[in-house]
């Protein structure tokens, strides 16, 4: 009757009655898939929790983005505060404040000590938007005015008190004033805008701020005029204004933002790192498809009876590789579930745990978008390490299922599953890198995820070949071991590609960690001067220096001219419309240091072109960096335009030039050539490099006098900044790690799963030898060492590969050096083994307590 039924319709019966015997033999448990269950959850809870937590922020960001930019528009100006007509300009559009932001040194009254903080002046209607709390309470315009001894009150952090060891009430001096602290700062609504601190917060009244002598003409001062536009201002109608102020005053070199775009480097910083971590959870995927391959094997093998019995009642392999995809993909459902409702938790979890450490509420909410993208890469993960197994199914005679477990294992799947695994994989690929912000990085990680996995039953093939050709030992133990290894159904694949991708990426990151860490203590540490001191006026130059020359006479001086201005044209194009790569596109982002000089700077070497000579009175030149030249598209000849002290200077590329960043000497992405800027008021920017032995007793000494004889002038103390980049660097990457360490979890619990579906065999191995004299102890003493030698094998794999991509990392992403860390490679192997050697014998404990007459009896 069936040649009757339309073949659509034939199929349509196949999968109702496939999905009849899938839903009736589900009914015997989950046993065998709680391994595959796990592995599932544990990726698309990482996945859909991530993105959605980094979308909870993102909005938090822009739904607070009045308070964070501390208006609705923001105009931001350095050297210079804005002129007569642009303030008119600026106060027209709506209700003004003024913020003034700077590096300075404070001061103990009797000079004993002195610490750099960000000083910020703010005027009467400040803040326009939130509200700045100090603690125990009190009102800030009156924690700030000028008390009847004539010392303006000023509020910082909890942290400026006690490294002066100071108190409210105490006095500090500010440049040439004196200021009282009146007020410790519990909350600061505008914090995020201000970007990277250096120092703790210091606030005073900008009426106060004149009197300190800190703000003069090249001093490195940023003004920030906030606006609040009339009620119900729209988007368009604020980015109108954006555009407007823009053509009325195109030399302004003003940075306008608006509270749509109200911390774009933290926004691209939370975007980078979800987008890692969304990679990190697609690792954890991939390495959990091992899983399911094994559970799914695995299953297939305990229901070699049931298949065997379906086909000689006249099943077709269609219908049971239908009946058993179903299974499951119903069986991925439920981890997809669970894995869900962890990843729509997550931004409610993550804005519990966050809320006293960031400034802004997260906007909680559950994000279909992500929770779907969540769901899609579980299933097709599902999918991808599912259709293999299931497909070999299809075409195994009832005869071989009854008769042999060793040919089943080598057979492959017809040509359309093997096609169908390759589309899912293919597609898991093709989305993660679609949907990335960086799609350069996520091809890199994708294509080295894909490289390892393939790299990896390569070298789990290896191995078995190594071990298959082994000579004979005499070591019954190692002889077993050996034989294990090689062996048809052995574990090796399992365990080799459970561990490798795992230890792989924890390798790398835990390399990359330290050698960046090893680049700040010792290689920049030795390298980079011991002070940089900014905002020397120039009628100070000369008697600054002279001061040096005494009291650090065996030190290395530098000084130079040091600007700040905006890169606001690429041969003629708005900055905002030239195309770059993503490597370069920073320099075009906010102010940059540039300076002029008649010689090239010590620290480079030039590439192309050639260096103005002394004297040189032509048309202004530009050096550039090497690298962002290439990332800007310039060559020899072409012209860039920067904005300095409202002024646009366009000048042309005469050469280019590598620089040797790390050793943190001067240097800048743009010197020019001196008749550039002749006239314009600047500060210089002097260093001093001692050598490394110079103990800090020597340093703070010289700090001292410093800040006691030129109070306006701003000292950073190199090891004190390192120290605190170090701090940032080792908080990032324990982040980091402890989030990549979800790959290694779901290793464990594939390795895990893995072990268990050999129990099977190693029954059966272990009822015969323990039958023929076995002792117990021999038999674990050759299964530790048959997973002794898979996990070496394993980490010296993770230690080549992990190394190779950290390598890549440091000298091609960061341009640093790169070198091997002996405790990294130790430690790898040593993780390997535990794991594997620990949950192998684990697992092999239970299978040689088993009574041998049971299992003989079913032999």
């Amino acid at each position: 009757m069936t040649a009757f039924v339309p073949p659509s319709a034939e199929q349509a019966a196949t999968w109702r009655l496939a999905l009849r015997f899938a839903l009736r033999e589900l009914r015997g448990g989950l046993r065998g898939f709680y391994i595959f269950i796990a592995c599932i959850a544990l990726g698309v809870a990482a996945i859909s929790g991530v993105t959605s937590v980094s979308r909870s922020m993102t909005e938090g960001i822009a739904s607070e983005g009045q308070t964070i930019l501390g208006g609705d528009l923001s105009f931001r100006l350095v050297h210079r505060e804005a002129d007569t007509a642009e303030r008119a300009h600026i106060d027209s559009l709506g209700e003004t404040s003024r913020v003034a932001t700077l590096r300075a040194m404070a001061r103990k009254p009797d000079g004993s000590d002195q610490a750099l903080v960000e000083l910020k002046a703010v005027d009467g209607a400040y803040p326009l938007y939130g509200s700045f709390a100090i603690e125990g309470g009190g009102d800030l315009a009156a924690k700030l005015a000028t008390g009847p001894d004539g010392i303006a009150g000023a509020v910082a952090d909890a942290s400026l008190l006690g490294r002066l060891g100071l108190a409210v009430g105490d006095t500090v001096a500010l440049g040439r004033a004196t200021v009282r602290i009146t007020g410790i700062i519990a909350s600061e609504p505008d914090k995020l805008s201000e970007g990277i601190e250096f120092g703790p917060r210091l606030m005073l009244s900008d009426t106060a701020l004149p009197a300190t002598g800190l703000v003069q003409p090249g001093s490195l001062v940023n003004w920030s005029y906030r606006v609040r536009l009339p009620e119900g201002t729209s988007d368009e109608d604020t980015r109108a204004r954006m555009d407007e102020a823009r053509e009325k005053f195109p030399d302004a070199g003003w940075r306008v933002q608006s509270r749509a775009n109200s911390a774009p480097g933290l926004q691209r910083n939370i975007s980078r790192f979800s987008q890692f971590l969304s990679l990190v959870g697609l690792t954890a995927l991939v390495v959990g498809g091992v899983g399911v391959a094994n559970a799914v094997r695995s299953f297939l093998e305990t229901k070699r009876e049931v298949i065997a019995s379906f086909k000689c009642l006249g099943a077709t392999g269609n219908l049971v590789f239908s009946i058993y995809l179903i299974q499951v993909m119903l069986i991925a459902a439920i981890g997809i579930g669970i894995g869900l409702v962890i990843g729509a938790a997550l931004p409610f979890v993550a804005g519990a745990a966050l809320a006293g450490v960031l400034p802004i509420q997260l906007a909680l909410s559950i994000y279909p978008f992500e929770l779907g993208l969540g769901l899609l890469y579980g299933l097709l993960t599902a999918l991808a390490f599912a259709l293999w197994p299931l497909g070999r199914a299809h075409d195994i005679p009832p005869t071989a299922l009854f008769r042999d477990q060793v040919d089943a294992r080598r057979s492959a799947p017809r040509k359309r599953y093997l096609v169908a695994t390759a589309v899912a994989a293919a597609s898991l690929a093709a989305i993660a890198i679609f949907l990335a912000q960086d799609k350069r990085i996520a091809l890199i990680y994708v294509g080295a995820a894909a490289g390892s996995f393939l790299l990896l039953i390569g070298v789990a093939r290896a191995i078995m070949a190594l071990a298959r050709r082994a000579p004979v030992v005499r070591s019954t133990a190692l002889r077993l071991a050996i034989a294990n290894i090689h062996r048809p159904g052995a574990l090796t694949p399992s365990v080799v590609l459970s561990l490798g991708l795992g230890l792989t990426l924890l390798v790398a990151l835990a390399l990359i960690d330290g050698n960046l860490r090893r680049e700040l203590t010792s290689t920049i540490a030795q390298k980079a001067p011991s002070f940089f001191f900014i905002d020397i006026q120039s009628a100070e130059r000369d008697a600054f220096e002279v001061l040096l020359k005494q009291e650090a006479g065996d030190a290395t001086i530098q000084s130079v001219p040091m600007l700040r201005g905006r890169l606001t044209k690429v041969n003629g194009v708005p900055s905002d419309q030239v195309k770059v790569s993503s490597d370069a596109a920073w320099v075009l982002r906010g102010d940059r240091g540039i300076t002029y000089d008649s010689k090239m700077p010590a620290n480079s070497k030039l590439v192309q072109g050639s260096w103005w000579g002394e004297g040189y009175s032509g048309e202004p030149l530009v050096s550039f960096d090497e690298e962002l030249a290439t990332g800007l598209g310039l060559k020899i000849g072409d012209t860039v335009s920067v904005n300095v002290l409202g002024r646009e200077i366009t000048a042309r590329l005469a050469n280019t030039r590598t620089v040797e960043w790390e050793s943190l000497a001067i240097n800048f992405v743009m010197v020019f050539s001196p008749n550039t800027f002749a006239g314009a008021p600047h500060a210089h920017l002097m260093t001093v490099t001692w050598d490394p032995d110079v103990g800090a007793e020597r340093e703070l000494s010289l700090l001292k006098t410093v800040s006691t004889s030129f109070p306006t002038v701003t000292s950073i103390r190199v090891k004190d900044a390192l120290t605190q980049v170090n701090s940032i660097v080792e908080q990032l990457a324990l982040a980091i790690r402890s989030a990549s360490s979800i790959t290694l979890i779901a290793s464990v619990l594939v390795l895990a799963g893995a072990l268990a579906a050999g129990n099977r065999s190693r029954i059966y191995d272990a009822v015969i030898l323990k039958t023929l004299g076995a002792t117990r102890g021999r038999l674990i003493f050759a299964y530790a060492l048959e997973y002794a030698l898979l996990g070496l094998a394993t980490a010296l794999f993770a230690l080549m590969a992990g190394a190779t991509a950290a390598w890549f990392v440091i000298t091609n992403v960061m341009g640093g050096s790169f070198v091997l860390l002996p405790a990294t490679a130790i430690g790898a192997v040593l993780g390997a083994l535990v794991l594997t050697v620990g949950f192998g014998l684990i697992g092999t404990w239970r299978v040689l307590g088993k009574k041998p007459a049971p299992v003989l009896r079913n032999l």
